[in-house]
């Protein structure tokens, strides 16, 4: 009898313990989950960062200029005027205008800040969660496909304007000037602030695929406690 008795009070200590285990677990996990506000602020709050800190690093001087990887060079398409200029002593034309037009890009590069506010703005929850379970510039290519144009459109004309500002202009007709006046070469034509525009793009996105990089795989770099818990979070 005993020993029955003994059987039944295990048995019951079993069931009891099992149960606390089960209502720990579920506390748990309720207490890891993200609720869809989370997810979308999160992911608002890792691209109001992240553009923060590219818009940040690119303005300043040298932002363009000092990057090798960032650095606007000499358009591609007018190649044959710089290696003619060269060829005959005007190296000191050709880097002058290159260091302009980085300067340009370092200043213009501002006005991007607007237009990626209003694009996070707009970001929902589907689109939300897809960026955060995706590889690490998710977010970013996201970005790209959704504003690269208009970002573009609305770019240009501050390209434009702070180009002639420092002088980026005038450079680009002293070359095209100094090339044109070498004989027997060929006219060659290229859309400036359409060139520069879409290299500071380029590199914007460039930059915040980096910042989006450190911000899922750097706890450093998760400078809110809601970027802590939503990338810090295995399943999103």
């Amino acid at each position: 009898m005993k020993k029955i008795i003994t059987l039944l009070i295990s048995f019951t200590l079993i069931l009891y313990g099992c149960d606390i285990l089960k209502e720990l677990e579920v506390s748990t996990t309720s207490g890891s989950e993200l609720t869809t506000d989370e997810i979308v602020q999160g992911l608002k709050e890792a691209l109001r960062v992240g553009t923060n800190n590219a818009i940040t690093t690119l303005s300043r001087e040298n932002g363009f200029y000092g990057d090798p990887q960032l650095k606007i060079p000499f358009p591609e398409e007018a190649g044959v005027v710089e290696e003619k200029l060269r060829s005959v002593g005007m190296n000191k034309l050709v880097d002058d205008f290159i260091m302009n037009m980085n300067r340009g890009a370092e200043k213009a590069v501002t006005k991007a800040g607007p237009i990626f506010m209003d694009a996070i703005r707009e970001i929902g929850f589907s689109d939300a969660r897809n960026i955060l379970n995706g590889p690490d510039n998710a977010a970013t290519e996201y970005f790209r496909e959704n504003t690269s144009q208009e970002l573009a459109d609305a770019f240009e004309p501050d390209v434009s304007q702070i180009l002639d500002q420092v002088n980026v202009t005038k450079y680009w007709s002293d070359v095209m000037s100094t090339y044109n006046r070498i004989p027997f070469t060929q006219k060659v034509e290229t859309d400036l602030a359409k060139y520069v525009t879409g290299k500071a793009v380029d590199g914007l996105f460039t930059m915040l695929a980096a910042e989006e990089k450190k911000i899922r795989e750097d706890p450093v770099a998760r400078v809110s406690d809601i970027l802590k818990r939503v990338f810090g979070s295995v399943h999103l």
